[in-house]
């Protein structure tokens, strides 16, 4: 049985831990300055990149990142549209390995999407 979008992103959290005390500098330069600094407003809107991280995750069958991302997409104010967008063009960019990965991903946007 596949995981949920959920139980992937408990297991990243979960995993992540471990990693943090394997290799600690690792771990923190990359949640607590490249990711956020990667991700902050700039030229390009924290939405935007997050919608183009969430291609790349998908163009490189991650369930961790699609989980994250979708996450972080919605947290970041993203639509439920633009985040098919992003699919879609993951798919064109990515091909086959995208559209089985984009599965998981449309998944995921629905278990994240903010309720109504």
């Amino acid at each position: 049985m596949a995981k949920s979008p959920h139980d992937v992103l408990a297991e990243f959290q979960t995993n992540m831990s471990k990693l943090q005390k394997a290799v600690p500098e690792v771990a923190s330069d990359f949640g607590k300055r490249l990711m956020p600094d990667a991700l902050k407003d700039g030229v390009l809107t924290t939405k935007v990149k997050e919608l183009v991280a969430l291609g790349i995750a998908v163009c490189a069958t991650c369930d961790y990142c699609i989980a994250i991302h979708v996450k972080k997409c919605f947290d970041a104010g993203a639509t439920k549209e633009e985040l098919a967008e992003v699919l879609g063009v993951a798919i064109l960019m990515g091909g086959g390995p995208a559209l089985t990965y984009s599965t998981f991903a449309a998944q995921a946007i629905e278990d994240f999407a903010p309720k109504a």
